[in-house]
């Protein structure tokens, strides 16, 4: 298995495991309250950034656009999770 295909299977390992954490924390506290329908978005909020990273890093050439482009998707990740959390722009 080339280490390109590793990555890939620690992505798609990872969300899974990161969607467990409020799962868990749902059973311990009413203050996190999540839907099925808010599971499915963040999981392909997390699958997408992943994804698109992973394609950044098999593309691109040079170590700083990697690092640019990867930092661009995880940007653009962090302000579609903050506006569906609490509506920072609404």
């Amino acid at each position: 298995m080339t280490i390109q295909n590793k990555r890939l299977v620690y992505i798609l390992a990872a969300v899974p495991i990161m969607l467990l954490i409020p799962l868990i924390a749902m059973q311990f506290s009413n203050a996190i309250v999540w839907s099925v329908s808010d599971f499915a978005i963040m999981g392909a909020l997390l699958l997408g950034a992943g994804l698109l990273c992973e394609l950044v890093l098999r593309k691109s050439k040079s170590r700083k656009g990697k690092i640019l482009l990867c930092g661009a998707v995880l940007f653009v990740f962090l302000l579609i999770w903050a506006e569906l959390a609490v509506g920072i722009f609404g």
